[in-house]
Order: C-alpha cells, then structure tokens, then sequence
C-alpha cells in the first residue's frame, strides 16, 4: 500500500448470484466509518440469468468521487469469475493495475449450450497478466465449497483483498463492519470465510 495515496479506485465483478454487490456495499461502509469519502455506482447485465455484475467503489480521503471509474483507471480488480476479470481489465485496467481473481469459472448459458468456447484459463491467465501490474489467484469458490456453501468465496475474496494489503482498511475494522450487519450464525460463518481468505496461499 502506497502511504502517500489518497484515493483508489476498486471494481469488483463477478455475474449474478456471486454476491459481489453486497460485498461492495460491506467495503464501502467500512470506509464510511473510517472516515472516508466513499461512492458506490454499480452496472447489471441480465444478473438474473447469470450475467456481468459490476461495483465500482471509489474511496477518498480528499472528497466525493462520481461513482463511475473512467476506463482505464482502476487501481485494483477484485473478480469472482475468471474472464469477468479479464473483460474489466481490458476497459478498465493499466498496466499498474493490480488483479485477484477467483480461478472456478462459471459458464454462461451459451457455453452450456455449445454455441460458444469458454476460453482456456491459461489464456485468461496470460492475457491478464499482460495487462496488469501482477495478478493473484485465489480458489475461492472450492474453498467455499468446502466450507458448505459457494456463496462465501465473495468473502474469501474480500480476505484475500484485505491480506495483500493494497487498501488502507484492516482486517479487524472489516470485521467489526461484519458484526454491525450479521449476528448469530450468519456472522460466524462469514467471520470464517474472511479468516480463510486471509489464509490462502496465493498462485501468483
């Protein structure tokens, strides 16, 4: 982390169902109570049919960002879906731009159907690489998986976010944003899944 920065610009992806915007909206209050400036806008494809989810948050310290990030000025891509990763690079990314991306696909319905070719992820892999600063490969959803249910690898994800250390927000001040909107079980398990991505041994 940069101690000079004071603004970032962080875009989470994933398709619908994945749980990226209420992983928006738990980073974005998070920020909120540091003090921040923090502003949220987010764009839909046919998320109920599994299409692009898109959060762009944009946090300050200075003042109140627009909510869109301009293309080619994200800072970091957080994306549940491997070639979500790559599209939002390709707009949004530079080559300082910094990518942690979930490894398990998830085919749209053309794919399933045969119409199209999901692309090897070894050429997600090497075009994502291409065109950032460096990328980490976190196996989020089969280690949600293991976990019980893949709806947690949002919160891997936002663990492994917090474990490289690119945002000035520390994991204790994630989890006190996390025990002010869950109680009960509910908080307890997503207590667990941040813990894990914390943990993840990243493919970098």
């Amino acid at each position: 982390m940069n101690p000079e920065k004071n603004f970032y610009n962080l875009i989470i992806t994933g398709v619908g169902g994945q749980g990226n915007v209420l992983s928006s909206q738990l980073i974005g209050q998070a920020f909120v109570h540091k003090g921040y400036f923090t502003t949220i806008g987010e764009t839909y494809g046919a998320s109920q049919r599994g299409g692009s989810v898109m959060s762009h948050i944009r946090i300050s310290s200075k003042k109140q960002q627009s909510p869109l990030i301009p293309k080619g000025k994200a800072d970091i891509i957080v994306a549940l879906e491997p070639v979500e990763a790559l599209r939002v690079l390709t707009h949004y990314g530079n080559p300082e731009t910094v990518v942690i991306v979930n490894t398990r696909p998830i085919y749209p319905v053309d794919v399933i159907s045969g119409k199209e070719a999901y692309p090897e992820f070894a050429e997600i892999e090497k075009s994502l690489e291409t065109l950032s600063r460096k990328v980490y490969y976190v196996s989020a959803t089969d280690q949600a998986m293991e976990m019980g249910s893949p709806i947690l690898g949002n919160m891997i994800m936002i663990g492994a976010l917090l474990q490289v250390n690119l945002l000035p927000l520390s994991m204790e001040e994630f989890r006190q944003t996390l025990s002010k909107n869950f109680n009960g079980k509910r908080l307890e398990t997503n207590l667990q899944a941040l813990e894990q991505g914390k943990k993840m041994e990243f493919h970098i």
